[in-house]
């Protein structure tokens, strides 16, 4: 074993071990199999009505707060969205500021982040906070001093001329940092990189689609529902060269197998999104992939949404649940909330499809996924005509569509309970107009070509949102709480049966495993943020950062004032102004003693 492999093996049990202690949450996803679910429970179900807020910290930026701090033994690292600043906190004085880090970014970045200027937050390794930028610059900073140790550019432009940019929160593992890249809306074509974290040098880089060399695909070893995938599977479903700005992009959550080895991460919508310009699947957009973590190379892929008409997107994370009854027999599964409105439970070391239906009743887009082993469309949706933007055709107003292009659920993590074996999960409860143009590719500039218009699903009383218990063995709904708008914020279950979660008024709610309402409290601004906790000092600690904004909150967040403008989102959130105001702040709540 060679000594950068032995480095980074130590460093992986460090990083585990922490994960591994519930004081801290030292991973944004909460451990690497992103079930956002912790062993605190000194804040339970009968006294989590007696919250207070502890501390509060303002981050002085003022749009879409996304992601949430991370709290390594007694320090708190928060982040902002651009210019990205990260603040290292002093849980043991106060929260006293031990270092500030704000990087100078070119401000041509801003106006091609199509769906505001987010970050989903650091990561920690290595005695190192990652940091992935803006302009698509990953840089590591020293987690004692703040100091920069190495950066290194992801994209192949960091001006913004590219379409190219950085969202995602890195993940940590073994000896590598893994990044993904933004910019579907600007026909950027996905990748997943991996980067050494002593000195940022590449590891390997695996593209969306390309050559079978490009995107680290086996022909005859990679499967797609257990048959081999077969050669130019990245290039052979796209006309001529249109895979070179095919999207795919790759800025949603990453998790991982420690035992299988495996990566599991998905992939973005196809560039443009009028469907009539880019005939075939479109391979691998929207695609779950399963890779191997020290080489990048692709065991398992799936494609949810063969060539998608809608965006959506299926960047969604991956919920890893050990022992999961289906159909009577125990399973290692993924379970995968998707922006289509389908929930897929799948066998996790080999991509067999278990378990795929709607997570929302309102979805009508298709009636169901084709479950027969036999068909020639296995795995497949069942698209109805009538909301294909295909079929429809170029110019033409296809109406009603469920769900929206921001999906039945988009970034927004969901987690997951082993004590009730349930997934709580924050929703989208919205529908759309969709009208596709024909549009040309220039490099920075945006490729969507299509218009939109959104608004609240159908008999659901104005309602845009839904916070739910799935059952993902039998793909059910257990419990729906209907909400004002779009649950936008990340989802926490604890071992005091507790489950907490934000609202875009601004809401922080507790509710119990039934989903009745213990506690909510009105934080600044409204909250896209994910639910973290922590333990300092014996006590324990509920954090979130509130500052709308977002895909939802974008009309808040840019002045936008036009109802298509935010890409449909403005009118849709139109009333959201009615009840919160921009603003940056983690509000930090405890049990007073």
């Amino acid at each position: 074993m060679t000594f950068s492999l032995a480095g980074g093996a130590l460093a992986n049990d460090d990083l585990q071990g922490l994960i591994s202690d519930s004081k801290n949450w030292a991973i944004q996803t909460g451990d690497y199999a992103n079930t956002r679910y912790s062993k605190l429970n000194k804040i339970t179900a009968d006294n989590v009505k007696n919250l207070q807020v502890a501390w509060t910290f303002s981050t002085g930026v003022l749009r879409g707060h996304e992601g949430g701090p991370l709290i390594v033994g007694d320090v708190m690292y928060v982040h902002a969205p651009f210019p990205n600043t990260v603040f290292a906190l002093d849980l043991n004085n106060d929260g006293k500021i031990l270092w500030k880090y704000e990087p100078k970014q070119d401000a041509n970045v801003i106006p091609i982040m199509c769906c505001d200027t987010v970050n989903r937050g650091v990561a920690y390794g290595d005695g190192k906070i990652f940091l992935y930028q803006a302009d698509t610059t990953l840089v590591a900073l020293d987690a004692k001093t703040g100091k920069p140790v190495w950066s290194v550019k992801n994209a192949e432009a960091s001006d913004g001329s590219k379409g190219e940019s950085g969202t995602s929160a890195p993940m940590v593992v073994k000896d590598k940092v893994i990044v993904g890249i933004s910019g579907g809306e600007f026909g950027v074509r996905g990748a997943l990189t991996a980067y050494d974290m002593k000195d940022g040098k590449q590891a390997w880089r695996a593209w969306s689609m390309g050559s079978d060399k490009e995107t680290l695909i086996d022909p005859e070893k990679t499967t797609q529902l257990g048959k081999p995938v077969g050669k130019d599977s990245g290039t052979n479903t796209w006309e001529g060269d249109q895979w070179k700005t095919g999207g795919g992009t790759t800025w949603g959550w990453y998790s991982y197998d420690p035992k299988l080895n495996l990566i599991y991460y998905g992939t973005g919508n196809p560039s443009t999104w009028n469907p009539s310009q880019r005939p075939g699947d479109n391979k691998w957009s929207m695609t779950i992939m399963a890779r191997d973590a020290d080489t990048g190379m692709a065991k398992w892929l799936y494609q949810m949404t063969p060539h998608d008409e809608w965006d959506y997107d299926g960047i969604n994370e991956m919920i890893l649940a050990d022992g999961i009854e289906v159909d009577g027999k125990p399973r290692d599964v993924l379970v995968h909330f998707d922006r289509n409105g389908f929930a897929y439970t799948m066998d996790r070391a080999t991509g067999e499809l278990l378990v795929a239906k709607k997570y929302d009743p309102a979805v009508n887009w298709a009636t169901e996924v084709d479950m027969d082993k036999d068909s020639k469309t296995y795995g497949r949706p069942k698209v109805v005509d009538k909301y294909s933007t295909q079929v429809q055709g170029e110019d033409v107003n296809t109406t009603g569509i469920c769900p929206a292009a921001l999906g039945t659920k988009d970034q927004q993590p969901a987690a997951y309970s082993p004590k009730t074996k349930l997934f709580y999960v924050p929703t989208n409860h919205v529908c759309m107009d969709y009208e596709p143009y024909k549009v040309s590719y220039t490099a920075g500039q945006p490729y969507v070509g299509a218009t939109l218009s959104m608004y609240p699903a159908p008999n659901s009383h104005g309602g845009m949102g839904n916070f739910i218990a799935w059952d993902a063995a039998k793909g059910e709904i257990v419990w729906s709480k209907p909400e004002q708008f779009s649950v936008w914020s990340g989802a926490l279950a604890t071992d005091g049966d507790v489950v907490f979660y934000g609202t875009l008024e601004g809401y922080l709610k507790a509710v119990d495993k039934d989903g009745k309402e213990l506690y909510k409290f009105k934080t600044p601004s409204g909250i896209i943020g994910n639910v973290t906790t922590y333990e300092h000092k014996g006590k324990q600690y509920v954090a979130v950062l509130s500052g709308v904004g977002g895909w939802a909150g974008i009309g808040l967040a840019a002045g936008l004032t036009k109802p298509n403008e935010g890409l449909g989102a403005v009118g849709g959130y139109a009333a959201l102004s009615d009840y919160t105001a921009l603003g940056g702040q983690l509000t930090v709540f405890a049990v007073p003693e």
